[in-house]
C-alpha cells in the first residue's frame, strides 16, 4: 500500500486529492474508494494508506484507510 496526506477534501461533493508521500502528482480519491463503515469522508491533512487503480481518466486511490484507524485495528 502507498501512503500520503489528504490535500483537499470536498465533503459536499464527495471527492478530493491525496499528496503521495513518495512524491509525484496528487491522486484523485472519490468517497466510493474509502474503506470504512458509516459516512465515508476524509479530513484535510489526514494521513492515509491507499492502493492506486486505473480510473476513468487516470489513476485514482482505492481502499483508502486513515492510518489512525489501521493502528487501532491492530
Amino acid at each position: 500500500m502507498k501512503t500520503g496526506t489528504v490535500k483537499i477534501w470536498q465533503k459536499e461533493r464527495g471527492y478530493g486529492y491525496i499528496t503521495p508521500d513518495e512524491g509525484g502528482d496528487d491522486v484523485f480519491v472519490h468517497f466510493n474508494g474509502i474503506d470504512m463503515d458509516g459516512f465515508k469522508s476524509l479530513i484535510q491533512g489526514e494521513k492515509v494508506a491507499y492502493v492506486l487503480v486505473q480510473g476513468y481518466k487516470s489513476y485514482q486511490a482505492a481502499q483508502v484507510r486513515p492510518l489512525s484507524v489501521e493502528a487501532a485495528d491492530v
